[in-house]
């Protein structure tokens, strides 16, 4: 048989792959089994631009560069080594259903390869660049991957505490330890995990935090030397509101003042030598355990949310927009108990509900304005056009559980 060039070259690079894995397996540094697999199926060539694809890098344990900014040289990012990434994600124990938040983007592939260690969690990415942000979406895109793993154009700094408790958050670049406080109180008090490298721009260590109910259990693992977290907002979408850098001053400051204080009072970090080994992970609910009234009442949900975004989807006076948004919010906050056991994807549904909000901003503050200018016009038609597509996209989401959840049991 005569291979082409094509087959001949993946030919290679799954050879060299096979290798990588071989060597980081005899080091003792790979070791669980489900991500030799997801090493094997996540194609890394897929999310490094072509203008930066080196075959002689590809599958070495070495960083990949993925994006560089000739306007800033400084500005450079890359995809971990794959040691590092092992580590990394090992380091989370991810469990199938866990959610998992990522901080900074990675071009995506971290996510894609902890998809594969946590298929029925959700994965949400805050990424402060907007240009790698489009960019990775695209590359999860390639892969079918846009509709598990979530990429939001957000300081990383911040978390996502209103799509909390977090199973496990992993955080990509360097934290300097006070930073992280806020972090913690956003995971889960039954286990929840983050991993970070902690510590200043010169050195950090790459350490491990568990929480169990509000006592923090730490361990140290590595020392590391990773580039700073990006933090720098590119919030393209809403630039033309006219007050959003005092709103996110506002946020930056809380996050650093009084609030910021009385949670690093609150939160004491216990270090020790095993955490995950010692302290018992809760045992999630399996879908055999379900009763009928848990089913009846979650149809009954899910029918309520899908006949208020009808609602709203046709509803023009935005006073009644925000009574919807509000209904909905409060139904998915009741739905949260719910989502292990029938697997909802809440975080995605709440993020699309926050982006139809901020949508409702934008249109309110353009309400105030001329009515005659054709700028504000064409500029209100935009907003409204990519709410609708947003509520779509929620209805969506919501008939498939309903279709779901129908045929359990």
């Amino acid at each position: 048989m005569i291979l082409d060039k094509d087959d001949r070259l993946k030919e290679r690079i799954n050879l060299k792959k096979k290798r990588l894995l071989d060597s980081l397996i005899v080091n003792e540094i790979l070791k669980d089994k489900r991500l030799i697999q997801a090493f094997m199926d996540v194609p890394l060539e897929d999310f490094i631009p072509e203008k930066f694809l080196s075959f002689v890098k590809l599958y070495e344990d070495v960083p990949n560069l993925f994006y560089y900014d000739e306007q800033n040289p400084r500005s450079y990012r890359t995809i971990s080594a794959p040691h590092m990434i092992t580590i990394m994600l090992q380091g989370l124990a991810l469990e199938d259903d866990d959610d998992l938040l990522i901080l900074g983007a990675k071009s995506g592939y971290i996510a894609a390869l902890a998809h594969k260690l946590a298929p029925k969690g959700e994965i949400v990415i805050l990424e402060a660049n907007s240009e790698i942000a489009k960019f990775t979406v695209d590359n999860l895109k390639k892969l079918n991957l846009d509709e598990n793993v979530s990429v939001i154009v957000k300081n990383p700094l911040n978390g996502m505490p209103e799509l909390s408790p977090w199973q496990k958050i992993l955080v990509t670049g360097a934290i300097e330890q006070p930073r992280i406080y806020p972090l913690l109180t956003q995971l889960d008090k039954n286990g929840g995990v983050l991993f970070a490298p902690i510590g200043p721009e010169m050195v950090q260590m790459y350490t491990q935090i568990l929480r169990q109910g509000d006592d923090f259990f730490g361990k140290k693992q590595l020392q590391v030397k990773f580039s700073p977290l990006i933090t720098q907002l590119e919030l393209n979408e809403l630039e033309f509101i006219a007050d959003i850098d005092e709103f996110e001053s506002k946020i930056e400051s809380n996050a650093l003042g009084e609030e910021f204080s009385q949670i690093s009072r609150n939160v004491n970090i216990k270090y020790t030598k095993n955490i995950l080994d010692d302290v018992k992970q809760e045992h999630h609910v399996n879908i055999g355990s379900i009763e009928k009234d848990q089913k009846d009442l979650v149809l009954k949900y899910l029918l309520a949310i899908e006949l208020t975004l009808k609602n709203l989807r046709t509803e023009e006076d935005i006073r009644r927009c925000s009574v919807f948004i509000d209904d909905l919010e409060s139904k998915l906050d009741d739905l949260k108990k719910y989502k292990k056991i029938f697997e909802l994807k809440i975080k995605r549904m709440q993020n699309i509900l926050n982006e139809i909000r901020s949508f409702m901003i934008v249109r309110k503050e353009l309400e105030k304005k001329s009515i005659t200018n054709s700028d504000i016009i064409n500029k209100k038609l935009e907003i409204i056009n990519k709410q609708i597509e947003q509520i779509k996209y929620f209805m969506e989401l919501i008939k498939e559980d309903i279709q779901r959840v129908k045929t359990l049991y």
